[in-house]
């Protein structure tokens, strides 16, 4: 698990050290002497210790929502689950949709990065870097749709591979100039941050680059829970990035050119070739773990309710996060090519990345106190003292981050921005949709001896009708018996509640109750992590004691067309407007839920929000 973990976890995190120190060098500048060389390097280790080490491996891994972790499931866990705090909801969907700002950088700043190394082998070769990292990341998107589940399984192998090859090249760095372990000394990174003025300042924000991965640990800890991702972090990642860094160190200390890229300055030049190549590979994997965890976290904001309804493939029965979201894969792929075209070098993209992450992460620490003074029951100086660490040095990185806005940090925050901008507004139409809904209902008894008086003709059959509304009779029945002036003889109302935790035992999936002879409604139950399916429902009900005639079922759904309302009383004309486009283009609700096309009757009514 430890090896698959490798893969998977640590892609982004551990290639940044292909771009980091050489940022740090170009952002001090001249003044690079050895004071500065070995503060920076300080700044490193610490920063990966304090934020990666103890923030998330030692405290946030312990918080988890049943299993699952991230700043969506911290964010369902103290904001929904154990009370409704719209504050909690609106930080932890921001520090979401922030992830999907940088999400869009990492694939192209990190194969421009591998890439680069190319150019100190073949100088000629250059004007050819961007050009194959153009058709290297449209391959990668390309493939997303097959999935990557035949592939996925070297991952783990190669990566174990990169890491030993970068601890190697550090480690034979370090041998060139031992006296760089005295940077272990944190007074060396405290010194060189508050005598250089400004430009120490300016250093912190390109030191950040090392731990932008760091959230990853956190959010795939549901894939393979907490041990094997602290046993891959302390015994492979961490010793190997530290090696590496104090490796690039040492060889600057050493009067190495510091001209092109530090890192490959490590390689001896015959086997160059072969590093960029590993390189290469090493950041496809980041990139598709990037991905991956796009994919994860769209499928995880629909079912919370916050984003419209996508297409979700599941392209392997192996696992539940082989999955495909097309709309996200081409979105991310324009954004990301887009990038890499109008940056064109790893240096300037560095000056768009990592401001986004460090918004996240002092989003999560701020979750964390939290966490620790309701979970833990941490007192409040404890919780206080330790998470307001945290704060600070979130706090620190985020205004150094700041200065990067002009020169690009403003792309991953209005794309952001936008994200978020969705989830609230599909977030409010839903909610508009469900209280319209609720307006006009007709209790079930009202409803029956209705269709009695009426001598509405029973039908044989079972139908089977979905609703958002919690009681009475379904607004879709009654718009079925209003147009077609039947019912069948068997009724079974079927309301799917979406919960806060990532999977639900079976024995609470399914309740069943018989409200009327031969009318049955049921309250079916799934974690965010789980894909619904209605008709397998409709059997377990059986099982239960509804006496449903499963050979001939008919799914009756609704399909509304959002409206605005004339009275002024509902939503904002444009957010209306902005919400009925995603209802329109959102997938189909017999889709979402797996109803059998051949057997599912849609009726359709204006909803006025």
């Amino acid at each position: 698990m430890a090896l698959s973990a490798l893969g998977v976890v640590f892609g982004d995190i551990g290639t940044s050290s292909l771009y980091t120190f050489k940022t740090i060098l170009g952002t001090a500048g001249h003044a690079v002497d050895r004071g500065a060389v070995l503060g920076a390097l300080s700044l490193v280790f610490w920063t990966l210790f304090v934020i990666t080490t103890v923030k998330y491996v030692m405290f946030a891994m312990r918080v988890d929502n049943d299993g699952e972790g991230g700043i969506l499931a911290l964010m369902a866990l103290l904001g929904v689950k154990r009370q409704r705090r719209p504050t909690i909801v609106a930080v932890g969907l921001f520090g979401a949709a922030l992830i999907y700002g940088d999400g869009a950088i990492t694939p192209a700043i990190s194969v421009l990065s591998a890439l680069e190394g190319v150019e100190m082998a073949t100088p000629a070769l250059q004007p050819y870097i961007v050009p194959a990292a153009v058709v290297i990341l449209l391959g990668l998107f390309a493939i997303q749709s097959r999935g990557t589940a035949s592939i996925g399984r070297f991952f783990g192998p190669v990566m174990l591979v990169w890491f030993a090859t970068i601890a190697l090249m550090g480690a034979a760095g370090i041998v060139k100039h031992p006296g760089v372990l005295a940077a272990v000394n944190p007074l060396y990174g405290l010194s060189y941050l508050f005598s250089s003025g400004a430009t120490g300042f300016l250093v912190l924000g390109a030191v950040f680059l090392c731990v932008t991965g760091a959230e990853a640990l956190y959010a795939d800890m549901g894939h393979f829970g907490a041990g094997p991702i602290k046993l891959a972090w302390f015994a492979i990642v961490f010793p190997s990035l530290i090696l590496n860094y104090a490796g690039q160190a040492a060889l600057v200390l050493d009067g190495t050119p510091m001209d092109g890229n530090i890192f490959y300055r490590l390689c001896p030049g015959a086997l160059l070739l072969p590093l960029v190549a590993l390189a290469t590979v090493a950041t496809i994997i980041a990139s598709q773990s990037i991905i991956t965890g796009a994919f994860s976290m769209t499928r995880q904001a629909i079912q919370l309710g916050w984003m419209p309804r996508l297409w979700i493939k599941q392209t392997s029965s192996e696992g539940y996060g082989q999955i495909y979201v097309g709309v996200v894969n081409w979105l991310l792929m324009i954004v990301t090519i887009g990038l890499t075209l109008t940056f064109r070098k790893s240096d300037n993209l560095a000056s768009a990345y990592g401001i986004a992450v460090s918004l996240t992460m002092l989003m999560t620490s701020a979750l964390l106190f939290i966490a620790m003074r309701e979970i833990w029951h941490w007192s409040l100086l404890a919780a206080g003292s330790v998470a307001g660490a945290f704060l600070a040095i979130d706090s620190a990185f985020f205004l150094a981050n700041l200065t990067k806005i002009a020169e690009g940090g403003y792309i991953p925050l209005l794309l952001a921005t936008a994200v978020y901008g969705i989830m609230w507004i599909w977030h409010r139409g839903a909610a508009a949709v469900s209280a319209r809904m609720h307006e006009a209902l007709i209790p079930v008894a009202q409803f029956m001896a209705d269709i009695e008086q009426k001598r509405i003709p029973r039908v044989p059959g079972t139908a089977v009708f979905l609703t958002r509304t919690e009681r009475d009779t379904p607004p879709v029945m009654l718009w079925h018996v209003r147009h077609n002036r039947a019912l069948h003889e068997h009724l079974f109302v079927l309301r799917v509640e979406i919960l806060s935790v990532p999977w639900v035992a079976s024995s609470r999936r399914l309740t069943v109750t018989e409200i009327a002879p031969n009318f049955w409604r049921a309250e079916a139950r799934f974690g965010f992590m789980e894909r619904p399916h209605i008709p397998e429902l409709v059997v377990a009900s059986k099982m239960l004691g509804c006496t449903v005639d499963l050979g001939d079922v008919t799914y009756y759904v609704g399909h509304e067309t959002v409206i605005g309302r004339e009275d002024g009383m509902g939503l904002p004309a444009w957010q209306e407007r902005l919400f009925a486009v995603m209802e329109r283009n959102a997938v189909h609700v017999s889709d979402f839920f797996s109803l059998p096309h051949d057997c599912v009757v849609e009726i359709g009514r204006q909803v006025a929000i």
